[in-house]
């Protein structure tokens, strides 16, 4: 995929992070989430999100999905992840939709939390990025969005959607 200056803000993130098509085949993710579950991104793309979780959790990611296409996102749902190894952790798993320019559905940007990794440096570091990525994305908007073809608006929305919704989540009440 294309990288546009906006997605360009995931690259080197301290989130994991991915995209997903609307039936939840993984179109693209940032190092970290690859990293995380300990493959390379080339082995992550094109495959299904009930992949990277155990047979016990299927269902619950079915349910994560169904409130996606009801709502349009989902927040906080814990759901244990599987590496490529198979141990596991323990994640919280937050999206929100990306539309096309005639409000069709083309996906999710999907945001999985380690809990197992959350300390308040940890959470230090998240929103510092947050904060980071909303300014970046504002000078986007400023300077160059009114040049950007219909996809690149799109990527913009969908990614300004998903860091408004992780700069309103209270990190400290997750790492209870």
């Amino acid at each position: 995929m294309i990288q546009t200056e906006a997605r360009k803000t995931l690259k080197d993130a301290p989130i994991m992070w991915r995209r997903i098509n609307s039936i939840g085949i993984i179109l693209d993710c940032n190092s970290t989430y690859a990293t995380n579950l300990g493959y390379a991104k080339s082995e992550i793309l094109g495959k299904a999100i009930f992949e990277h979780v155990p047979k016990d959790e299927w269902e619950t990611m079915n349910d994560s999905l169904k409130t996606w296409f009801e709502t349009g996102k989902v927040t906080d749902r814990k759901i244990t992840f599987k590496r490529q190894d198979n141990s596991t952790f323990s994640g919280l798993l937050q999206a929100t939709s990306l539309y096309d320019e005639n409000k069709n559905l083309l996906g999710s940007n999907t945001v999985i939390f380690d809990l197992t990794q959350m300390n308040d440096e940890k959470i230090k570091e998240y929103e510092e990025f947050f904060k980071e990525s909303i300014i970046r994305l504002n000078e986007i908007k400023e300077k160059q969005y009114e040049n950007l073809d219909e996809n690149s608006k799109s990527e913009y929305s969908g990614l300004k959607n998903m860091f408004d919704m992780l700069s309103s989540i209270n990190l400290k009440e997750l790492n209870n």
